[in-house]
């Protein structure tokens, strides 16, 4: 309902995925396009294997518009399943390779998944057991296809290679689907404690691209280094999208080290990147060891985290291009603002999260009316590339207003320039190196332990990833906290309950009473006071 407006004024490009790679196969079948991986994948081998891939998914049994999900480190088998969903008219469920049993299962299962492809094992992370533990609660799973199988220790048939294989036999019609049709379906977390599927057509992501690439104004062809995780709405776009949309080539990193990042840039000649605040404080560093100056890196959007300021003025100074700049923008409303370019608005693009290009924005006090500039408010967001709304209308009519703005839960405030800062959140989430964590769901497993009463999880500062995580806990005996309860055991609690290690507080905090309100609420931003108390008493010590 809220994107009809943007019907028929051109903004959108009608076209999908399927229909980009098909151009790029046909006009430059030979381009690699992913650098430095040992096949070298092209355009022409690219589609080739998605539409194998696709095939064979349609031979299995599946049907247009049904889900696959898949939950894979940055590798290029990512980019084939990807091409495969265009092509296939499937709707594609990136899930983040760091979640465990509890995020995993209930996004399997809220989706209604059919096809889950993940790596077996990466690293430390036996994602072939997980699969074992949680497959028999997912009804609607009808198979399991492992990426770089290590062992053949499992039962679920074919891996990814053999069903490519299988697929190219195969002679299924691949109808595609329409540019307005549910293309993505990408869980965020919310303050609910679980997290919510937002929804984006082949139009809405492609938008994002389309405006941000015409903004950044790569000189010659944009190399992109991606980081950030392939299964987030930035290495989503950046890595599995925008090199079929807009031919340009990419180099993924599958698990990040800084000096091999300046090593990467180098030697490929990269060009731009999107990333959280410890990716670029850690390249800075890391460049000023090997005193490297990086002069093909062109634009470094850095959002997902708080930014300092001097972060961005330090990065410009030491790189020989001032690339770095502030963004803002979400799953539901990707990119919602373009930084200042540091050439000609240097202290914009330290101090402020950049301005909206393809975005209205609106700062409301809490009755939603409109506040003068310099006033901090809720910001409220609306344009062609925002999503289309959560798989739950409840959720969808709750954060959109009347007028079709998204209530983005943020404070912020704009300057007379146009110029967003963002303030702090209304939402209850901590954001820990660029990842939404919901801090409810931690609460919740925290207070399922037997030896504790109540917990209250905020949000610290943390010198590398912006945001740590502090438990507030009130346990059965607060003076002398039981074995049992004490912080390594309830660590343990949070990974047996099946969530991240990541979701696991850095900080216990062992309390008789939480601050609460007249009605009995938790005073959040007094324990937020606290944390951060605490951990610049121990700076400073």
């Amino acid at each position: 309902q809220h994107l009809r407006r943007f019907v028929g004024t051109g903004v959108w490009q009608d076209r999908t995925l399927a229909n980009w790679a098909r151009d790029r196969a046909e006009a430059d079948p030979d381009a690699v396009v992913y650098l430095g991986e040992a096949d070298s994948p092209t355009f022409a081998s690219l589609y080739s294997d998605g539409e194998a891939l696709a095939r064979a998914l349609l031979d299995l049994g599946l049907r247009p518009g049904e889900v696959i999900s898949f939950q894979t480190p940055n590798w290029v088998e990512a980019a084939v399943i990807n091409l495969a969903a265009a092509l296939g008219g499937f709707v594609i469920n990136p899930i983040v390779h760091f979640y465990r049993d509890s995020e995993v299962r209930h996004m399997l299962a809220d989706s209604g998944s059919r096809v889950f492809f993940v790596a077996e094992r990466f690293r430390s992370i036996d994602y072939a057991a997980m699969v074992d533990r949680i497959a028999p609660e997912l009804p609607d799973l009808r198979h399991v296809v492992f990426i770089r199988p290590q062992s053949r220790h499992h039962s679920w048939g074919p891996d990814i290679t053999s069903l490519i294989d299988h697929g190219r036999k195969l002679t299924h019609a691949l109808g595609g689907s329409d540019p307005d049709a549910v293309k993505l379906l990408l869980y965020t977390s919310g303050t609910t404690g679980l997290p919510k599927a937002v929804l984006h057509s082949h139009n809405t992501l492609s938008r994002v691209l389309d405006f941000t690439y015409r903004h950044i104004g790569i000189p010659g062809r944009d190399v992109v280094l991606m980081p950030s995780p392939v299964t987030h709405i930035t290495g989503y776009a950046g890595a599995l999208e925008k090199p079929f949309q807009l031919d340009v080539r990419v180099v993924l990193m599958d698990q990040w080290n800084a000096a091999k990042a300046v090593e990467l840039i180098d030697r490929y000649g990269v060009t731009s990147t999107v990333a959280a605040t410890p990716f670029l404080t850690e390249l800075c560093e890391a460049a000023q060891s090997a005193g490297a100056r990086l002069p093909s890196l062109r634009s470094f959007a850095c959002g997902g985290a708080s930014v300092p300021p001097e972060l961005i003025r330090g990065a410009n100074a030491a790189l020989a291009h001032p690339c770095a700049a502030r963004v803002y923008g979400s799953s539901e409303v990707p990119q919602t603002t373009q930084g200042y370019k540091a050439g000609t608005h240097p202290e914009l693009a330290a101090a402020s999260d950049g301005h909206a290009l393809d975005y209205e924005l609106r700062i409301v006090d809490e009755h939603e009316q409109d506040l003068p500039p310099g006033s901090e408010g809720e910001v409220l967001v609306r344009g062609p590339a925002m999503f289309m709304g959560y798989g739950d209308p409840e959720q969808t009519a709750s954060a959109l207003t009347a007028d079709g703005y998204f209530r983005t839960g943020d404070l912020g405030q704009i300057d007379a320039s146009g110029a967003l800062l963002i303030t702090g959140r209304k939402k209850d989430l901590i954001i820990r190196g660029g990842e939404n964590i919901s801090a409810r769901e931690i609460e919740e497993v925290l207070q399922s332990h037997a030896g504790v009463l109540e917990a209250a999880v905020v949000a610290m500062p943390h010198p590398r990833l912006g945001e740590g995580i502090c438990a507030f806990v009130i346990v059965e005996a607060p003076q002398d906290a039981p074995y049992d309860v004490l912080p390594d055991a309830l660590i343990a609690h949070v990974i047996q309950a099946g969530l991240a290690r990541q979701k696991s507080p850095e900080r216990f905090v062992f309390v008789s009473d939480l601050p609460r309100t007249a009605s009995g609420k938790v005073r959040k931003d007094l324990l937020r006071d606290e944390a951060r108390r605490l951990v610049l008493a121990e700076v400073s010590d």
